[in-house]
């Protein structure tokens, strides 16, 4: 996992577990081998790049 700045190539949606609020929303980006997240009100801040296999297993443990 890491922060960057360097976001320029990524598209950020917003995610789903959001759920149509403007405050505490996350985007999410895809990567080839990872998935990039930040908090929508604090872009400028960066991102963290989750390994492919750890946001499978957050997604799994968020819906149960």
């Amino acid at each position: 996992m890491f922060t960057s700045s360097s976001e320029s190539h990524l598209i950020f949606r917003k995610s789903s577990y959001s759920q149509g609020r403007t405050e505490n929303c996350v985007e999410v980006a895809d990567l080839p081998s990872a998935a990039a997240v930040r908090d929508t009100q604090n872009r400028e801040a960066g991102h963290l790049a989750f390994p492919s296999l750890e946001w499978s297993a957050l997604l799994r443990a968020s819906t149960r």
